[in-house]
C-alpha cells in the first residue's frame, strides 16, 4: 500500500514492521503493518479494545515492542526514549490536554520552540532577549488562532482553545511527523468543525496520525484510513475505500456507515 511519492522517495515518513506488544501472556498487538507516506494525513479506527492506544504509545516510545520494528524517516527508533524520538522528528498530542497552566499562551509556545532552535536549558531571566524565538512562538500563535490571548494563562483558556493550543506546542519544535490522540473529543459540533480546519492547516507538509472515534473527523480529515482491529491493521486504504470495505464495516463502522452512504456524504 505504498504511496507514489514515498516509492520514489523509497522512504516512508513512518512504517511498523510487523509490530507486536505483550503484556505478560496476553499479546495486544498483533503482527502490525503500516506504511505511512510523508504528509499523509492518517486516521487510526477501531473498536475500543483494538490497540490504538497502545499502537501510538510504541510508536511514540512510551512503550517498547515485543518484537518487529517501528522506522521512522528511514531510521528505526525501537528502544528509543520518547525525548530521543522526538528530536528525530516525531511529536505528540495527549488525549488529556497536556500544557503548563499556569503560563501564559504566549509563554507555552515558547517553551516548546526553545530547544529546536539550539537554546536548550536556558535561564528565564534570558528569555526576553531570544528574539528569533519569540518570533517563532507569535508565529505558532497567530497559526493557532490564540494571538488575541497572548498573555492569558493556559488554565483560563477554553477547552477548545487548550486542546489548540497544545497542537501549537506538538508541532512548535519543527517535527514532520506529528500524533494527535482524539483531538476532538469533547468538543461541541461547530468547535469540532472549527478545530479540524485548524489541524489541516497546521499540519499542512507535515505527516498526521491520529486516533479519532467520531466518524465524521475521520472522514473529512484523512487522507487514508488504518483500521485496527485485535491489534492488526485489517485495512489500510482510502477514506472511501475504507467505508466500502464489508470486513471494515462488519468489524466496527457498521451501521454508521450505511447511515452515512443513504446520506450521500
Amino acid at each position: 500500500m505504498a504511496a507514489d511519492n514515498a516509492t520514489k522517495t523509497n522512504t516512508y515518513a513512518l512504517e511498523l514492521r510487523d509490530l507486536r506488544k505483550s503484556f505478560g501472556k496476553t499479546e495486544i498487538i498483533r503482527g502490525a503493518n503500516l506504511c505511512v507516506a510523508p504528509g499523509e494525513r492518517v486516521a487510526i479506527i477501531g473498536p475500543n479494545g483494538a490497540g490504538k492506544s497502545t499502537l501510538f504509545n510504541l510508536i511514540s516510545g512510551r512503550f517498547a515492542p515485543t518484537s518487529g520494528d517501528v522506522i521512522l524517516n528511514g531510521q528505526r527508533i525501537n528502544g528509543m526514549a520518547p525525548y530521543e524520538i522526538n528530536r528525530q522528528g516525531l511529536s505528540r498530542s495527549f488525549q488529556i490536554t497536556n500544557i503548563f497552566p499556569k503560563l501564559s499562551v504566549f509563554e507555552n509556545l515558547r517553551c516548546g520552540v526553545l530547544w529546536s532552535m539550539g537554546y536548550k536549558y536556558t535561564f528565564l531571566r534570558f528569555l526576553s532577549n531570544l528574539h528569533d524565538a519569540n518570533r517563532r512562538a507569535t508565529e505558532l500563535m497567530e497559526m493557532i488562532k490564540l494571538d488575541k490571548k497572548r498573555d492569558t494563562l493556559a488554565m483560563n483558556l477554553t477547552y477548545a482553545e487548550q486542546r489548540a493550543l497544545e497542537i501549537g506546542i506538538t508541532i512548535a519544535g519543527g517535527a514532520n511527523v506529528i500524533l494527535l490522540d482524539e483531538p476532538t473529543a469533547g468538543m461541541s459540533k461547530s468547535e469540532t468543525t472549527r478545530f479540524i480546519g485548524l489541524i489541516k492547516e497546521v499540519t499542512e507538509g507535515r505527516t498526521l496520525l491520529t486516533v479519532e472515534h467520531d466518524m465524521g473527523v475521520v472522514f473529512g480529515l484523512a487522507d487514508k484510513i488504518a483500521v485496527v482491529v485485535y491489534g492488526e491493521v485489517i485495512a489500510f486504504d482510502t477514506p472511501e475505500k475504507v467505508r466500502a470495505n464489508p470486513r471494515v464495516q462488519e468489524a466496527y463502522l457498521g451501521s454508521a456507515v450505511a447511515d452515512q452512504q443513504a446520506g450521500g456524504h
